[in-house]
């Protein structure tokens, strides 16, 4: 049996955005699941029901931590000699690709998920653009999960067009349309977070600058100040010392009567049931796995006008796009929601199946083990 080695950069990654995919390629290769050590990194590997491989990798420059992680994946490249090697994850990418080209690995495969210099300029962007091209050298395919990625990467000349495809219709691993369903016990455990006569927006994602929640904070209360029977559920985790919220708004998540922080959620479809509306006026996305589960959960979505967003959703349809960036037409579109009950439910009807259509995950899952397949000749 054919081997295949994964990687990110942290275990959570293999955990919840490749949910059951290993387990499932596992049927047709030997996998080989390698991420840095985490509270996580065991109930992967055995939800996954692969081997494991705990590789410490850093989600910040490290020159010396990165050489170490280097030299440890060179050495586990030469003692499992893998068919494939497949990355996600900047660093994961960086460190996985340079260490399968230099062991000669024949199959080199990297998938793009976001490119973090779109929010940079200067030296930092200049830098980042060199480890998007040194990766994309040392591989021999590029998948971004997402069609606007793959033109974004093109015209930025980050890597050749040949090595370019985008697996199926976007997304690493698709949706769980069984999991991400209004089921009996998931509906009973939403009421308790529901309030009737209220409408709920709902976020969903890490608590930071590049998630545009301090123009969500600031667009909510200048809406609440006009109108009190609305609310703001928020669901995710602050991370201070790689991109902090401003003080004001961090003040306003902990303090503001109709804002309801709840931390991180292993299970977030009884916070979407308890939602009218998904708000997500994130900077800058691969393709978002949040925007796919409000959909499937049937969700219309205000998303920004950045690559996977838009071609999740169709403007006025399943929910509506702004540009990024921009308090003011966020307020704007929070304020349609809430005024146009009619028009919200219209949207919210054909969410799931925009969604089942096109990124149910059986339907991803089958074409990337095609692509594995054509990639080894079979």
């Amino acid at each position: 049996m054919k081997k295949i080695i994964r990687i990110t950069t942290v275990p959570v990654s293999l955990k919840v955005l490749l949910k059951e995919q290993l387990k499932f390629m596992k049927q047709y290769f030997d996998i080989i699941a390698v991420s840095s050590d985490g509270d996580c990194f065991e109930e992967m590997i055995k939800e996954q029901e692969v081997r494991g491989v705990k590789i410490n990798m850093t989600r910040k420059i490290t020159p010396i931590a990165d050489l170490v992680s280097l030299c440890k994946l060179i050495v586990l490249f030469i003692k499992e000699r893998p068919e494939i090697v497949h990355t996600h994850t900047p660093k994961a990418g960086l460190l996985g690709m340079m260490a399968a080209w230099i062991t000669r690995v024949p199959v080199r495969m990297h998938t793009v998920a976001g490119l973090p210099l779109l929010v940079h300029g200067g030296k930092k962007r200049k830098l980042l653009e060199f480890v998007e091209k040194l990766t994309y050298y040392c591989s021999t395919n590029v998948y971004p999960n997402s069609f606007r990625m793959k033109d974004i990467i093109i015209t930025l000349g980050l890597c050749h067009k040949e090595k370019l495809k985008v697996i199926g219709n976007g997304s690493s691993n698709g949706i769980d349309l069984d999991y991400f369903s209004k089921t009996n016990e998931v509906l009973t455990v939403a009421e308790q977070y529901k309030k009737d006569d209220v409408f709920t927006f709902c976020f969903i994602g890490r608590i930071v600058k590049d998630k545009g929640i301090n123009e969500l904070i600031s667009a909510f209360i200048r809406l609440y100040s006009e109108n009190k029977n609305i609310r703001l559920l928020l669901i995710g985790s602050f991370e201070k010392k790689l991109d902090p919220v401003l003080p004001e708004t961090e003040d306003a998540i902990n303090n503001h009567e109709a804002i309801e922080f709840v931390g991180f959620q292993k299970d977030v479809r009884p916070f979407l049931l308890a939602s009218d509306a998904l708000a997500f006026p994130s900077y800058r996305e691969g393709f978002p796995n949040v925007v796919l589960q409000a959909g499937a959960m049937g969700l219309p979505s205000i998303v920004t006008d950045i690559n996977g967003c838009n071609e999740i959703i169709e403007d006025g349809v399943n929910g509506v796009i702004i540009p990024p960036k921009d308090t003011d037409e966020l307020y704007n579109a929070m304020k349609r929601f809430v005024m146009h009950n009619d028009w919200v439910k219209s949207m919210a009807d054909v969410a799931r199946e925009k969604i089942a259509i096109k990124y149910d995950r059986n339907v991803v899952w089958e074409a990337l083990l095609e692509e594995y397949k054509r990639a080894l000749g079979e």
